[in-house]
């Protein structure tokens, strides 16, 4: 069993309140039985906005890890609330990492290990680490440089 808290508080992070819908869809949707697919976060952290601009130009690969793991506790205070318990996490299936940049970033995947491995961290190998996918936008909501959505399984 997983203390979310005591893991988040090794990297001095905390879980910060569900972030507000940005439109008009479902944060959190429950299907097949016990999955969950996560609705793309972004790096707000209780509703202040951490990071604008894009990679490349406002920020390194470091600020862009550092932004995923940012959107990585916005989506797990998400599922959290839909969910309750976070230690019914039986894996975490597929990460799909969005990341603004110039047309000469390419380092996309190395922005998405920020999240990966946070989930590493505090999942372990065997939970944590997922099937991925980390693609290039020119722009993202907001001008926000990374957002991320999940899926997830839980346990019965």
């Amino acid at each position: 069993m997983i203390n979310l808290e005591k893991a988040l508080e090794q990297y001095g992070l905390s879980m910060p309140e569900p972030p507000a819908r940005g439109g008009i869809y479902e944060p959190v949707k429950e299907f097949a039985g016990n999955l969950y697919y996560l609705s793309g976060c972004g790096p707000a952290f209780n509703g202040e906005q951490r990071f604008t601009g894009k990679l490349g130009a406002e920020f390194g690969i470091e600020q862009g890890q550092e932004a995923a793991r940012y959107c990585i506790l916005n989506l797990l205070a998400n599922l959290k609330a839909k969910a309750g318990d976070l230690n019914r996490v039986k894996r975490i299936v597929k990460m799909l990492c969005f990341v603004a940049g110039t047309d000469t970033f390419y380092a996309q995947p190395q922005v998405a290990n920020g999240g990966s491995q946070l989930l590493i961290d505090i999942f372990g190998e065997e939970r944590g680490r997922c099937a991925r996918s980390a693609v290039g936008m020119n722009a993202l909501p907001g001008n926000i440089p990374v957002e991320i959505e999940l899926l997830v399984e839980l346990e019965a």
